[in-house]
Formats: C-alpha cells, structure tokens, sequence
C-alpha cells in the first residue's frame, strides 16, 4: 500500500471546493491523490469545476489506498445504491482504512451497512437517511470515529482534510 488516496467523485455535479481543497492538502502533505468516478474521462464540478479522472469506479482496488474519501455534491446521489461504491466503501472498513466522506455523501456509508452505531455527520437533508440506518448522526462540521471520518459540508473541507491526513499517520 502506498501513500495514496482515492478521491471518489460523481462524473456530474460534484462539489468543487469538497474536491480540491482537501486534494491540495493531501498533496501539500505529500500523498498522490488518484481521482476516481464513474463512465467518464472528465467530471465536472456543480461550480464549473472541471478535472480529469484517473480510474473508472469498477477499476478501483481498495488495497491501493491509504484511505477512500466520497466527495459529495448534489451528483454523488448517483452512487446512493451504486453496488460498486458501497462494496468498495465495505471493504474500505472491513479492511480498516481510513474511510471519509463529505456533505450528502455519509449516505452512501449507511446505505452500505457500515454506520451503524458510529458517530457521524453529514449535511442536514442526510440526517433521517443516516439514523434510519442506526447512525450516531450530530450537527457537527466533522466527526471523527474511529477511521470513519465525516464532514457536514464546504464550510468543513480543511479541518475534514487535516483529519484525515491525522488519522492516516496515526494509523501508520
């Protein structure tokens, strides 16, 4: 495993600063950031961004990664019930890697089974989803629980980064 970390956006509508604000952080801090979506060559952002993707989702290896981190914007619902993104966020924590995700984002955490009984955030329009599926959901900017990390939105994106960067050395 090497010192990378898969940035899993939607192809459309992802959000621009929950990208690259902690993609620059990490790669501030020295870790090769491997963008990854779904169908496309390039994903475009819902403020205009645009970037090219490294690896299609169904090519993604979870032993590749120091960590697997789900950017959200309104066009990460597309992987809500996506087979492909939940079995890699599984085998994300069943392996024990440092697993985060961001904005509406968690959703996809809970949906895979894997929240139950963690402390976690997510923006609002998420809380019912993720108690639903027996989440510890709270209004905080990020949550840390164990290698799970969560944030609630853009407003969250450095101190997110900066966690998770905490929990991958700690890990170490």
């Amino acid at each position: 495993m090497k010192n990378k970390i898969l940035m899993i956006i939607a192809p459309q509508n992802y959000r621009d600063e929950e990208l690259e604000v902690p993609m620059n952080i990490f790669k501030q801090n020295e870790y090769e950031v491997i963008i990854c979506s779904k169908g496309t060559d390039d994903a475009t952002g819902s403020e205009g961004g645009n970037i090219k993707v490294d690896i299609d989702l169904h090519d993604a290896k979870v032993d590749d990664y120091k960590a697997i981190v789900f950017v959200g914007g309104s066009g990460t619902i597309i992987y809500f019930n996506s087979f492909t993104a939940q079995k890699i966020a599984t085998e994300a924590a069943s392996k024990g890697l440092i697993l985060g995700a961001i904005c509406i984002a968690p959703s996809i955490l809970a949906n895979a089974g894997i929240l139950k009984d963690t402390n976690v955030t997510a923006f609002p329009s998420e809380s019912t989803n993720l108690i639903e599926h027996e989440a510890n959901y709270t209004k905080s900017d990020v949550v840390v629980d164990d290698k799970i990390i969560t944030a609630s939105g853009p407003h969250a994106t450095v101190k997110f980064a900066n966690e998770i960067i905490k929990a991958i050395e700690k890990d170490q």
